[in-house]
């Protein structure tokens, strides 16, 4: 009996900080991009990835954290793909958010599938952007100048809850520039297998949450749009591919075995 008490309060405990300490314990996850023939001034450019952040009641701890690393990290570039809000009164929290989490060169957004559902428009998006020194991308590019060599990146409307149109976003971009890409929901990485387009040094994504509540022994449970993605790396699809485990939660507004990240990662040349 007693032991039977142990494993149903450690049960108790663990479902209690799964709605409490769990959410808001963000952790940094640092990495390498190696690029073959990336030029010099390239080399240890650092971009911060951050998606997901759901400010569903303003600023909660997560986003607080996310922001308190992001800004002790210096990324000379930031990407947010996607779900930074439910609704469009949250836009103003936005706009806060995007203010904290700065990049040496550029903060670049992009729209989830929950900007579309809330019914925000590319205006009103653009607008809390810019109002935060970040710039909206809906299916457009914006070229950096990095120590005089081109940086581009490529933000694309969300795949699943809008439509991607890269062709159209490549216009802009040099084909001699390093580029990154970001969308919001990683399957259609794999949709792009194929095609002509030129692939870029990385793809970022969010969505899945990592699957947000990761029972041991179960597999994970992702929506609609997130393909065979789940978390972490994946360098066989059609560029090499990131996809974020996210900063907040949605529907249940809780997490176990799947901390909230913010993304920290460095272009090295090879």
């Amino acid at each position: 009996m007693l032991a039977a008490g142990g494993v149903a309060a450690g049960i108790g405990g663990l479902a209690g900080d799964a709605f409490t300490g769990a959410t808001h314990r963000v952790q940094l996850t640092r990495g390498d991009i190696p690029v073959p023939g990336l030029p010099g001034a390239l080399d240890g450019i650092r971009v911060a990835h951050l998606s997901d952040i759901h400010l569903y009641d303003g600023l909660h701890e997560a986003a607080l954290r996310a922001m308190q690393l992001t800004r002790e990290a210096r990324p000379d570039v930031t990407i947010v793909t996607g779900d930074v809000v439910e609704t469009a009164d949250q836009l103003e929290h936005a706009s806060v958010f995007l203010a904290g989490i700065p990049g040496r060169l550029a903060t670049v957004v992009t729209l989830g599938n929950w900007e579309h559902a809330a019914g925000v428009s590319p205006g009103e998006m653009n607008d809390t952007c810019r109002s935060a020194g970040a710039q909206f991308l809906l299916n457009e590019a914006v070229v950096l100048d990095a120590g005089g060599r081109p940086l581009a990146i490529v933000g694309l409307d969300d795949p699943r809850a809008g439509v991607a149109y890269p062709d159209r976003a490549l216009r802009t971009v040099p084909p001699w520039a390093v580029s990154l890409w970001a969308f919001h929901s990683p399957g259609y990485a794999d949709e792009l297998i194929g095609s002509s387009l030129p692939a870029p040094a990385a793809i970022f994504a969010g969505h899945t949450h990592g699957g947000q509540i990761r029972p041991p022994l179960l597999p994970a449970i992702t929506p609609p749009g997130s393909g065979r993605f789940v978390a972490g790396w994946y360098r066989d699809s059609f560029a090499p591919l990131y996809v974020s485990r996210g900063v907040g939660t949605t529907d249940i507004r809780a997490r176990l075995f799947c901390p909230p990240e913010v993304g920290l990662f460095t272009l090295r040349s090879v």
